[in-house]
C-alpha cells in the first residue's frame, strides 16, 4: 500500500511540475486578405454594434443580452453581453483605436471560466484591399496552464477566429 501512495505522491508531483512549467502568456492569432480598404474594415471593428454582422460568437445564443455603453465607438466603447453557457457573459472595452490600422480591446470573461486577456486587431493595406489580423493574448493562469496539456487554444479558438474574419470579409466586400 505504501508503495502504491509513493508512485501516486510522485506522479502528481511530476504533474505540478509539468504544469507550472507551461509558458506564463499566450498568444494566438488569425489573418485575413479582403477586397476592400483598411477604412471599410475598421469600420466593423471599432463600433461594437457592427459585430454582428461578423463575430463567430453572436450566433451562439438567440436570447443573448447585449449592453453598448461609454462612447458610440473607438477609445472608450464598451460592450457587455450575457448568454447561455456557450455564449457566456463578458465585457469588452476598445482601449486603443489607431484609424484605420489598429483596434485594441480589454476583453474580460466572467462566466463561465473568469479571464482577462486581450483582443487586437491590425488591418494593413494590401494588394488593393487589406490583410486583417485578429490576436489575443494574456496570462496563462494555473487552470489555463493545466487545461494546455490537454487542449490546445490555437485548435479551440483558431477555427472561431477563422469564421469571424471570413464573416468579417464578406461584411466588408459587400
Amino acid at each position: 500500500m505504501l508503495t502504491f501512495v509513493l508512485i501516486v505522491a510522485v506522479l502528481v508531483a511530476a504533474l505540478a511540475a509539468l504544469v507550472v512549467s507551461r509558458p506564463a502568456t499566450f498568444r494566438m492569432e488569425r489573418r485575413i486578405r479582403i477586397a476592400a480598404p483598411p477604412a471599410t474594415v475598421y469600420a466593423l471593428i471599432q463600433d461594437f454594434r457592427n459585430w454582428r454582422a461578423w463575430s463567430p460568437w453572436e450566433d451562439l445564443d438567440p436570447e443573448l443580452k447585449r449592453d453598448y455603453s461609454g462612447a458610440a465607438s473607438g477609445v472608450g466603447a464598451v460592450y457587455g453581453w450575457e448568454g447561455n453557457n456557450r455564449a457566456g457573459t463578458g465585457r469588452m472595452e476598445i482601449v486603443q483605436a489607431e484609424a484605420p490600422s489598429r483596434v485594441k480591446i480589454d476583453l474580460q470573461f466572467l462566466k463561465p471560466f473568469p479571464a482577462r486577456n486581450v483582443a487586437e486587431f491590425t488591418i494593413q493595406p494590401a494588394d488593393g484591399g487589406s490583410e486583417a489580423t485578429w490576436a489575443m493574448y494574456g496570462p496563462n493562469t494555473l487552470m489555463g496552464k493545466a487545461m494546455s496539456l490537454f487542449m490546445s487554444m490555437d485548435k479551440m479558438l483558431g477555427p472561431s477566429f477563422e469564421t469571424g474574419l471570413a464573416r468579417m470579409k464578406a461584411a466588408a466586400e459587400k
